[in-house]
């Protein structure tokens, strides 16, 4: 049968779609840019009809109905991957589950979930019946195809055809169809503040021409990122492909190789990953350690949140408050320390200051109670605040505690090397 006749066989409407859910099933669905939100909404407005689905994916983008209430757990139970700005925003309404992984090792999450659906939103079919994934899609989708029993795609004229690994699925493979075009939802940029500007400022000499980069986003990864256009002949290795990456490319900056696991930001982001420059693969296959070590002169740049004087590395949890998630953080800090020439620099301001004006130290003592290591000290490389670069990689204790303490805020290095004597960290 001709893959138009099977595809015309296949389709169902988005209701219809969404009614194909049974229960106790366990659903992946694509992030971000990748979810079917039409079938995920019809199928939020049936929940009663059904009991114990579990839905995964990696962030959401979308305010889903089944965020939103209490009313849904127990029919509709989510699990993220990666902590976004929804799931911070719904969490206290009880139906949030945060699944703790290294992106690295995303498909042993998604195995031992063992999805029976998958749901997509998918390009439209190409000349040889070949729907894309998109952007966002091709992080994790394969996988979770290869397990389910059902696979369900939305059809959508706005999905690029990306190009890549394991980035697209057959109309053959697929088990139902339905259509709806929406806009792909974008993730807004944060400007750069002048602290921002200072950290960036600090890092780009580091930053040799030739370099591999990595880079996430935010106000300071976009200091950075912008700021590399006087550099040459990059290259990108890189979990999330982004904006400042787009504006790189675009200029000549970046004319090596670009691999990414995903491409996360605004329209022209997406039409950029589309055109087939960006080469996509799985993202646990992007952020394996021994891959990216295999890049000389890599170059990981993230920021965090504070740090404790030996050196650990806190950037997804305030106290017991999880903010974030675990990601690709370690997965790069590690991948730079196997690279021939390799840096990775974590980045933080000095201070944090409170609705009050109180200032605390990011760079601490005691770390609060309950808060995550999200990179351990024997593998943080450097540390970045507007006031220098603390090299601490492979140094003694007391070699981090005077490197810290010397990229503290002045107000409060006397009081961190008071307290580092006091507790024994170091000798007076």
């Amino acid at each position: 049968m001709e893959w138009k006749d099977l595809y015309n066989q296949k389709h169902i409407s988005v209701e219809e779609a969404a009614a194909k859910i049974e229960s106790n099933d366990r659903i992946w669905f694509g992030a971000c840019s990748a979810a079917p939100i039409q079938v995920l909404e019809s199928l939020s407005d049936r929940y009663m009809m059904v009991d114990n689905v579990d839905l995964m994916t990696a962030m959401a983008l979308y305010p889903y109905k089944f965020l939103q209430s209490p009313e849904y757990k127990g029919h509709l139970n989510f699990h993220t991957t990666f902590y976004g700005a929804y799931a911070r925003k719904f969490y206290k309404a009880g139906n949030v589950n945060i699944k703790l992984t290294h992106l690295s090792k995303l498909d042993q999450t998604i195995r031992e979930f063992n999805p029976t659906v998958c749901l997509a939103d998918v390009s439209l079919p190409d000349d040889d019946g070949f729907m894309y994934f998109g952007p966002m899609g091709v992080a994790a989708n394969d996988v979770a195809c290869q397990l389910a029993d059902k696979i369900i795609v939305q059809v959508n004229k706005h999905q690029p055809k990306v190009d890549g690994v394991q980035h697209r699925v057959h109309v053959n493979d697929v088990t139902w169809i339905c259509e709806h075009d929406h806009e792909l939802p974008v993730l807004p940029q944060s400007e750069p503040s002048e602290l921002d500007k200072k950290i960036a400022s600090i890092i780009l000499p580091e930053i040799q021409d030739g370099s591999t980069i990595q880079i996430g986003l935010g106000g300071l990864s976009n200091a950075i990122g912008y700021g590399l256009e006087d550099k040459k002949d990059l290259s990108v290795h890189t979990e999330m492909f982004t904006d400042s990456m787009v504006h790189l490319a675009k200029k000549g900056v970046i004319t090596g190789p670009m691999k990414s696991g995903f491409g996360l930001g605004s329209k022209e982001l997406y039409e950029f990953v589309g055109s087939g420059k960006v080469k996509l693969a799985p993202i646990y296959e992007v952020n394996k350690p021994s891959e990216i070590g295999k890049n000389d002169n890599f170059v990981s740049i993230n920021a965090c949140l504070m740090v404790d004087l030996t050196g650990q590395v806190c950037s997804e949890s305030i106290g017991f408050r999880q903010y974030s998630s675990t990601g690709g953080q370690l997965d790069y800090v590690r991948g730079a320390g196997l690279s021939k020439g390799g840096k990775s620099f974590l980045c933080l301001p000095s201070v944090n200051v409170d609705k009050k004006g109180n200032k605390s130290s990011t760079i601490m003592t005691r770390l609060p109670a309950g808060q995550v290591i999200s990179v351990p000290r024997t593998d943080v490389m450097y540390v970045v605040t507007e006031y220098g670069i603390a090299d601490l990689y492979n140094k003694s204790i007391s070699e981090r505690v005077e490197a810290l303490v010397a990229v503290a805020h002045p107000e409060f290095r006397e009081q961190l090397k008071n307290e580092a004597i006091e507790a024994g960290i170091i000798a007076e």
